[in-house]
């Protein structure tokens, strides 16, 4: 993990680094700053694993930063800079992370709430939505007024893909002030993985293959289960070759996902519950016992069901995952076929990429890329796993011309 200052942790990107610490130059009134560097209302745009969030918390750190020092704006040090960066836990930061698939009306209306008070201990509150795009169309109305006259002492940041700019509220995109979050060079990815203990090669492989999304190629070189994910999904393309195996293989591929995603959460899950139950007073008896009871019960089924929507967020997440895995091979072998001498996204499975460069068209492998693509749309729309997957595999038979 970076450490250090503000300053420090966004050396790597320095354009993203002058833009925050002017602003909370600006917000902290400092001699020199200029107040137009400053705004309540932000969007933090980059692709994924670009480290849209993380640069959205050491904003609030600049923000919150208690270091006395003029010169020292997001220290990195301070009580407030450490309980912002470290664990998210500062009293005046809300951070939004979901882990179901939107961001629901009533989600919203309890933050616009905590974000109308003042700060209790720092200069500013701030309140952060990670996976910003996932605001309904409702949670987005009503954030609006929010976003347009934030609290005097409020820093809203949101943060969404740069891929997907039409599933993020174009009428939030227009209030904010936009920064764009690039992702992360090899270099520093390697980096920031040798660090943690991973071996350079280790790394290397995973900032490629992760296509620079620093969480992903974190994952990559530390979970066994991530790496024999991505193995089963790209070496489908050697099973399409080999008839019903194919078939066997995406219900292999399906099921090592769907294990992993409902192993994901599981503690946590489960102290959620005891959570509940304890303060409802599961188990009481005497007067009123009974009464409690069902309060209990309607209140662990509610949570339940949320609990049933993240785990389908985690599912949807990893199949597409492998779906991309997947395409970026046969980009391999598209860009083996012309010639275009670029870095290979899977360079361990080179021999596989040129071997499907050798046996297909470019007109194929365009096909193939396009039944992927089909899937992963399906998948959107509560299609079943096994349905589409096994959908994929005919229509990536055709490409190849496998009868």
């Amino acid at each position: 993990m970076n450490t250090g200052s503000v300053a420090q942790r966004l050396a790597d990107t320095p354009a993203v680094a002058e833009t925050i610490l002017a602003a909370a130059a600006a917000a902290r009134g400092l001699p020199g700053a200029d107040p137009r560097a400053m705004s309540h209302s932000w969007l933090f745009s980059g692709p994924p694993g670009s480290g849209r969030s993380i640069a959205a918390l050491n904003f609030a750190a600049a923000l919150m930063c208690s270091n006395p020092s003029a010169e020292q704006v997001g220290c990195g040090q301070c009580p407030d800079c450490r309980a912002v960066l470290e664990n998210q836990q500062h009293t005046d930061l809300v951070f939004i992370h979901p882990q179901e698939s939107i961001i629901a009306v009533d989600t919203v209306r309890e933050v616009i709430g905590r974000a109308a008070s003042m700060p209790t201990v720092a200069p500013w509150r701030v309140v952060i939505f990670d996976n910003a795009d996932r605001l309904s169309s409702q949670a987005a109305n009503a954030l609006l007024k929010t976003v347009e006259e934030p609290p005097a002492r409020t820093v809203i940041i949101m943060c969404a893909p740069s891929d997907d700019p039409e599933d993020f509220s174009q009428t939030l995109r227009s209030r904010c002030r936009h920064l764009y979050i690039p992702a992360p060079g090899v270099e520093s990815i390697v980096k920031q993985l040798v660090s943690e203990g991973a071996s350079d090669n280790d790394a290397r492989l995973a900032a490629v293959t992760a296509q620079r999304h620093v969480g992903r190629a974190r994952r990559l070189v530390r979970d066994t289960n991530a790496q024999k994910r991505r193995a089963l999904a790209i070496n489908l393309a050697e099973d399409i070759l080999h008839g019903s195996q194919a078939f066997q293989a995406v219900t292999a591929l399906i099921k090592l996902i769907d294990d992993d995603a409902k192993q994901g959460d599981k503690e946590k899950d489960a102290a959620e519950v005891a959570k509940v139950e304890q303060a409802y007073g599961a188990g009481a008896k005497g007067k009123g016992a009974a009464k409690a009871q069902r309060e209990v019960r309607s209140a662990v089924k509610e949570l339940e069901d949320l609990q049933k929507k993240r785990g389908r967020r985690r599912l949807l997440d990893g199949l597409d995952l492998a779906l991309v895995d997947l395409s970026s091979l046969y980009r391999d072998a598209l860009m083996l076929k012309v010639g275009a001498g670029v870095e290979l996204v899977h360079p361990d499975f080179s021999g596989l990429s040129g071997e499907l460069a050798e046996k297909l068209s470019e007109e194929s492998l365009l096909n193939c890329q396009s039944a992927i693509s089909t899937c992963r749309e399906q998948l959107t729309f509560n299609v079943t796993p096994q349905v589409a997957f096994d959908g994929l595999v005919g229509r990536l038979r055709q490409a190849y011309g496998v009868r």
